[in-house]
């Protein structure tokens, strides 16, 4: 078991010792003939919520990608006979099941899902409208885990007058594998970017179809997180998603890319692949339940097929056969397969920083994005190295100074990686750009755990915050308490009002309600780089800082807290283990790696 996939588990541990509920699940909605709704290929019957939206789920918007349409371009939908059932959510996309997912229980650790999973769920404010805004959310998890259906948009459409979309798309392997025998007949089925078409797919449906909900077309901004967050960065560059949507939403993401040589070559090719690229898949294919063919007899058969040949035996593969290829190279996040692949065609070569803010080599359409101030902490909580812990459960840190030094340094060099890399060079192009920090952390303690100080604003916990939707199952009063409600009902109402005001005007403003502090453009000549989200002390307000990855590593070096270039150096490591640019890979070569 891997360091990442001990702590994810010990986290779930945690979170289901904290829910003991004993209430049974709400009854399943029931169709509603009052929500009606008809597009190009089917007539939909929704439900009503108890809040008043009206909730469309598991709306297909391209055929399955199953048979001789795997590892192929999604193509739009076949028309439907009848009325469909809308009120249950479509199957999630195959995956090794996590509670950080949103799987159910009683598969973790398990393969769960479907090959036939891509669906949407539309969510829309009651009554009849017309022309409103659309946030078209794409989920997180690596691009290996999660599903639409981990996510409620009705706080969000009922409390202002905006659709929510939230969608599926392929993941892992079967999102993004960049093979030659899988070239197909097309540019984008050569591609190996299927996840990152089915997100194109899925706009092109919101286009096309979301007038029959209230929606407009033409008014579509995508938001979404971690590994979505990095996939709408995708999208920003790719050719493929231009004019599909006017604005962007980036949340604690990157530009985290890999070459096609990386994708699909060997490891001891001359220019290599990872350790999970395509060739390397092939192999472990040709050497499936032989364990007499070691890795030259896999070579040897691998050399011997023609390219056909290599196609049937991915093709021959079943799901369960396509995972069991990572078998040891999985943990609670999935496999480690590659993903965004600059393939030159539905992506370009160039690293996706390089091509954000070069002239005609991405979408100029305004950005709002951010990291959260403790972004690492969800992982080092249950580092055995940092954490006194009890049965695999966290007490406290052994080392408070360095806990907190290292939580600093790695959202530190998130936030340069995600937010200021991407702003700077959107902002040269003359491109809008808004960015925030969120700096929530009060969680307060739970038994002996102090959950401030060893989870704090980490990563993925501002989720609730734009969703307005706080109920998350058995891990609810771990961290959202009648303490802490008043405060996080306000920022999460500020926050939903920002999100929803830049989905309408292109601009956050001061909320869509016009009743927050104004959220100034980034501008470091001007002195506003980031909107701080907190409560408490100082709240909501604007703040200057911009690093570059030199001035972080400066920063780093002149850290008086500091006491040894043991403790910068593993630091410094840590802080650049996520981060694949040439300098990071300097540091992590010459420190050795995370530490």
């Amino acid at each position: 078991m891997t360091l990442r996939s001990a702590a994810l588990l010990a986290l779930s541990t945690l979170v289901g010792l904290a829910g003991c509920s004993t209430a049974e699940a709400p009854p399943p909605p029931t169709a509603d003939a009052a929500t009606r709704v008809e597009t190009s290929t089917a007539v939909l019957d929704g439900y009503v919520d108890g809040r008043g939206a009206h909730v469309w789920l598991g709306i297909p918007y391209a055929k399955p990608p199953v048979g001789p349409l795997r590892w192929r371009a999604p193509l739009p939908p076949e028309p439907e006979a009848g009325v469909r059932d809308a009120t249950r959510f479509g199957a999630a996309c195959p995956q090794i099941a996590s509670p950080l997912g949103g799987a159910p229980e009683a598969f973790y650790g398990e393969l769960w899902g479907d090959e036939d999973c891509l669906f949407l769920n539309v969510y829309a404010p009651a009554g009849e409208r017309s022309d409103l805004p659309v946030l078209v959310w794409v989920h997180g998890g690596g691009n290996t885990i999660g599903h639409s259906g981990f996510y409620d948009g009705t706080p969000l459409a009922a409390a202002h007058d905006v659709i929510v979309v939230t969608v599926n798309y392929r993941l892992g392997p079967l999102g993004w594998l960049h093979h030659p025998s899988l070239a197909g007949d097309s540019a984008a089925d050569a591609s190996g970017n299927y996840g990152t078409l089915d997100l194109v797919r899925a706009l092109e449906w919101v286009r096309d179809e979301i007038g029959a909900f209230g929606g407009d077309g033409n008014a579509v901004t995508v938001f979404g997180e971690s590994a979505g967050a990095s996939n709408i960065a995708s999208l920003l560059v790719s050719p493929w998603a231009e004019g599909l949507f006017r604005g962007a939403v980036l949340q604690s993401g990157g530009t985290g890319s890999v070459s096609v040589a990386e994708a699909s070559h060997r490891t001891d090719a001359p220019e290599p692949g990872v350790n999970s690229s395509s060739g390397e898949l092939l192999l472990r294919t040709l050497r499936l339940d032989d364990p007499a063919c070691d890795r030259a007899c896999a070579v040897a058969r691998a050399d011997a097929l023609s390219l056909a040949e290599q196609e049937a035996a991915f093709r021959a593969l079943s799901t369960r056969e396509v995972f069991r290829l990572f078998e040891g190279a999985t943990d609670l996040l999935g496999p480690d397969s590659p993903a965004i692949i600059r393939d030159g065609a539905v992506l370009p070569e160039m690293p996706i920083i390089e091509a954000l803010g070069t002239p005609g080599a991405f979408h100029p359409v305004p950005v709002l994005l951010g990291t959260n101030r403790d972004e690492p902490k969800i992982f080092q909580a249950f580092d055995p190295e940092r954490v006194t812990r009890l049965a695999g459960l966290p007490l406290w840190a052994k080392d408070e100074r360095l806990y907190d030094l290292h939580a600093e340094y790695g959202a530190l060099a998130w936030r340069v990686r995600g937010v200021d890399d991407i702003a700077r060079r959107l902002h040269a192009a003359d491109v809008p750009v808004w960015s925030y920090r969120w700096d929530w952390d009060e969680e307060g303690s739970f038994l002996f755990v102090d959950l401030t100080q060893l989870v704090g604003a980490a990563h993925g916990l501002e989720i609730p915050f734009v969703f307005g939707h706080f109920d998350l199952g058995p891990q609810t009063p771990l961290l959202f308490n009648e303490e802490n409600a008043p405060g996080r009902k306000a920022l999460a109402a500020r926050m939903m009002a920002y999100w929803v005001a830049f989905a309408r005007d292109l601009e956050p403003g001061t909320g869509a309600d016009g009743a927050g502090p104004a959220w100034a453009p980034f501008d470091p000549e001007a002195g506003t780089s980031f909107l701080r989200l907190d409560t408490g002390e100082g709240g909501i307000a604007m703040e200057h800082e911009v690093l570059d990855f030199a001035g972080f590593v400066d920063r780093l070096a002149g850290d008086e807290r500091l006491v040894s270039d043991e403790e910068r150096c593993g630091v410094l490591a840590s802080s650049v283990r996520f981060d694949r640019r040439p300098e990071a890979e300097a540091v992590r070569d010459r420190f050795g790696g995370a530490r």
